[in-house]
């Protein structure tokens, strides 16, 4: 009996996670418009940089000859990267039209109220993310194998739920939708400040800098490496090391945001 009851508040608070990611869903049945800009814009890089900087495969130590297959990891991050913005910018509309107050008088505690906008982002990440990566097979990528394509993927949600945590904390620190240009433009530097158009090695000057120092260039690394033909531990532990230390940051400072968010 005893255990009956302590297992309860967990039970109601996966309800309430599962009930919110439900209204999530449910806004892009409703407004299905609302994830075209998050599809259309990683998929746009994804051709346009392919078209121009293709033929950078001829370089000496290019890892591979497949531009696409080198892209398309990047153009799944930025997918995750709108995704996370999207949540941010949702959270600051229901501020603004009263709605997050209800749900912060409710008993739900407000980890269980941001988890929920978090995991919505990144469960919503792959639909981009896929979009471009059809679009790359395509144009000719490399398939990376269903261990590969798992590590990309967990890549991007993980990268999906670091924005959403910088979204939801901008989303509550300023408590307007006007922030949502430094939602996307803060996260969206931070992804592409990596070797995203060519290798490390190839790399000069402040980028190379910058992207040595940049802890998404180990989830970059981490979810590229299936699409140039081989898988590695060592490749694979810096950019879930990565990935959970930048989600407990933000998102210790977004829980922060919301537990000083009043009614």
């Amino acid at each position: 009996m005893e255990s009956s009851v302590a297992i309860r508040p967990w039970r109601a608070n996966l309800a309430v996670i599962g009930a919110l990611m439900a209204r999530a869903r449910n806004e892009l049945w409703r407004v299905p418009g609302a994830v075209i800009p998050g599809v259309l814009a990683p998929t746009i890089f994804f051709l346009g940089i392919n078209g121009v900087f293709g033929g950078l495969t001829d370089l000496s130590g290019f890892p591979t000859q497949s531009y696409p297959s080198f892209l398309v990891p990047i153009s799944m991050l930025q997918a995750a990267g709108f995704a996370g913005a999207a949540a941010g910018v949702n959270l600051a509309r229901d501020i603004e039209q009263g709605r997050l107050d209800r749900l912060l008088v409710t008993t739900a505690p407000r980890w269980v109220l941001l988890s929920s906008t978090v995991l919505a982002a990144g469960a919503r990440s792959l639909i981009p993310a896929t979009f471009v990566l059809c679009i790359a097979f395509v144009v000719g990528a490399h398939f990376p194998g269903l261990d590969g394509l798992a590590i990309a993927y967990t890549m991007v949600t993980g990268m999906a739920i670091v924005a959403a945590c910088w979204g939801t904390m901008l989303a509550l620190r300023f408590k307007t939708q006007s922030a949502s240009p430094l939602m996307q433009a803060g996260m969206l530097a931070l992804i592409f400040l990596t070797p995203a158009y060519a290798p490390m090695a190839l790399l000069q000057g402040w980028l190379k800098t910058i992207a040595q120092v940049n802890p998404v260039t180990h989830v970059l690394e981490a979810a590229r490496q299936g699409f140039l033909g081989g898988l590695s531990w060592s490749d694979t532990w810096p950019g879930v090391l990565a990935v959970a230390g930048m989600a407990t940051l933000l998102g210790a400072l977004a829980l922060r945001e919301m537990r000083r968010t009043a009614v």
